[in-house]
């Protein structure tokens, strides 16, 4: 019989949690309207590794981390936009960079107002820290930190091998 209760409450708690899961999804895509990038840009591991140098692959599949200052990007300076090397995504523009002194490229921003990267909890290395990956191909890219000396106070931290570099257009 007390299994018999049990079991009762289990099922009446899951359907409940169902329900407001459901509504909860759908009030919040009432509120956002904005245009959800497509992510079906989905590859096997073999196929990263085709067209991903095995630096890359580090960083942008197994989330691993370049050694400070030693990326093409840190330094960078040219006027254009940021890609994700993974699928080309643009992610940040030159305007959003600034030195940040840390050994790694950093923005104070990102391009397309949050849809281009997602923003994940992450508790490794006994750190609580968030990290930052493509909203198309899932590529790690970094960390985000509320330190940033500019007016949004934020500095994505970025690996210069998770980006790849499209130059603007010349006039």
């Amino acid at each position: 019989m007390k299994k018999l209760i049990l079991s009762a409450i289990l099922i009446s708690t899951f359907g409940l949690v169902s329900c407001q899961t459901a509504v909860n999804t759908k009030e919040e895509q009432k509120i956002s309207n904005k245009k959800v990038m497509d992510t079906s840009y989905k590859k096997t591991d073999e196929e990263w590794k085709k067209i991903l140098t095995p630096e890359q692959y580090y960083v942008l599949r197994q989330k691993g981390t370049e050694r400070a200052g030693t990326g093409e990007y840190n330094d960078h300076k040219e006027k254009g936009f940021y890609t994700c090397a993974g699928c080309g995504t643009e992610l940040f523009s030159n305007e959003q960079k600034f030195d940040s002194h840390c050994g790694w490229p950093s923005f104070d921003g990102e391009l397309g107002g949050g849809d281009r990267v997602l923003k994940v909890n992450d508790f490794s290395h006994g750190m609580i820290r968030t990290e930052i990956v493509c909203a198309k191909c899932g590529g790690h890219l970094g960390h985000i930190f509320d330190d940033g000396p500019t007016a949004t106070g934020q500095r994505y931290c970025v690996n210069s091998l998770s980006l790849g570099f499209k130059p603007a257009e010349k006039k």
